[in-house]
């Protein structure tokens, strides 16, 4: 497995726990990377905490997020940049062991960053997610963008095929219904959510066999969103990792019973079969198109920039300095595929911002579901089996006119 498994899922359950059981999307991938490249600077208690948020040694966790950052994936587009008021001496060390990659410059006003944030995501994060003003010192950001094509397309189906018990059936027209061949649906026994129905659709390969996989998880309504969201970040790990392998933790059909519950519908017929004991399994899946936007704030202590802003103030004379520290993340999943982008930016200020507003979303629905991109590539990649995004969806969106035929 890799390395970073643990740690980045030490991460996405704070992340995510934060978030709460609102819709949202985020990508702690993107946040923890941000955080690592801050590593070298830190020392003593800085260091500490920054050891705790990350997982690991600060040390490594920097290296992890240059190899990383060194040979993106090819279904992840990834930016880096430092920009300073004016070339601090006091950070050239730590400045030379950022990325060869990264971008470095002065200060740009809101509008250029703005700029950066749609330029590095292809247009699907519009805005920059932390402000310039005349008492920003320095700003580090990273941007992570996917654009994929489903290998198999779904099909489409009546919303009432959700269940009657389903709020969305009443919502929606059309939903989404696997493909015949290329999808892997299963029900699987976790730890964390008990059992739940999986869905894992994967993107178009490349050609050099590079890949993504989708999986979606859903759990009864009483699990709490950030159990499910464990659940499924460690299914889909282990389906990205070992795709050839039998679905993690599947259980037969025929060890459950006959009927309808809000997570399948399980019945018997007959049919013709070479299966050794004349028992046959099969299942299908239908769900919502969906898309998310959400803005994360990581300036609690937990996520450990708190700590990155001591090690960076306290290279330049700073002790205690205000910071910014935010995610604004999207993604929008289709019938015939999937996107998502996320920018993290870290800022330090002189001294404290001017006031300002923020808005604030918070959508409740009927039975939400968790969803994990993992990139899939060579064994020895350290993009291989890597969750880079996650999502608790709980507001699907109508099917598109245009993809209904």
């Amino acid at each position: 497995m890799n390395p970073l498994h643990a740690p980045l899922a030490h991460y996405a359950e704070r992340l995510h726990r934060a978030a709460g059981d609102t819709h949202h999307v985020a990508s702690p991938l993107g946040a923890w990377l941000l955080l690592a490249l801050t590593g070298p600077a830190a020392t003593g208690q800085a260091r500490a905490a920054l050891a705790e948020a990350l997982g690991v040694d600060p040390d490594d966790a920097a290296a992890a997020a240059r190899a990383l950052l060194a040979a993106p994936h090819p279904m992840v587009a990834t930016a880096t940049a430092l920009w300073e008021r004016t070339p601090f001496d006091e950070l050239t060390g730590w400045r030379a062991g950022l990325p060869e990659q990264a971008e470095h410059g002065p200060l740009p006003d809101q509008a250029t960053l703005d700029a950066w944030a749609r330029e590095r995501t292809g247009g699907l994060v519009e805005r920059f997610p932390v402000d310039v003003t005349p008492e920003t010192l320095l700003i580090l950001a990273n941007a992570l963008a996917t654009r994929v094509s489903w290998a198999d397309p779904f099909e489409v189906a009546p919303a009432a095929e959700l269940g009657a018990g389903s709020a969305w059936a009443g919502r929606l027209r059309q939903v989404l219904r696997t493909p015949p061949v290329g999808h892997r649906c299963w029900v699987s026994a976790t730890d964390r959510a008990g059992d739940v129905a999986v869905h894992a659709a994967p993107a178009r390969t490349g050609d050099d066999g590079a890949g993504m996989l989708v999986v979606s998880v859903a759990a009864a309504s009483e699990v709490p969103a950030g159990e499910v969201l464990a659940a499924a970040r460690e299914l889909a790990v282990t389906a990205a990792a070992m795709p050839d392998a039998p679905a993690p933790g599947r259980r037969s059909l025929f060890d459950l019973p006959l009927g309808e519950t809000p997570l399948w519908t399980l019945r018997e017929e007959p049919t013709r079969t070479f299966a050794p004991d004349g028992r046959e399994e099969r299942a299908t899946a239908v769900l919502p198109c969906w898309a998310a936007e959400s803005r994360h704030d990581l300036t609690a202590p937990g996520f450990g920039f708190d700590a990155a802003a001591r090690a960076l103030g306290g290279l330049l004379g700073l002790a205690e300095p205000p910071f910014e520290a935010t995610q604004s993340a999207v993604a929008r999943f289709g019938r015939y595929g999937f996107e998502a982008a996320a920018v993290t930016a870290f800022g330090m200020v002189a001294g404290l911002p001017p006031e300002g507003v923020a808005r604030v979303a918070d959508l409740r629905f009927a039975h939400p579901y968790a969803v994990v991109a993992v990139t899939i590539d060579e064994a020895a990649s350290p993009w291989h089996a890597l969750p880079v995004y996650s999502a608790w969806v709980t507001e699907p969106t109508e099917l598109p006119a245009d993809e209904t035929t």
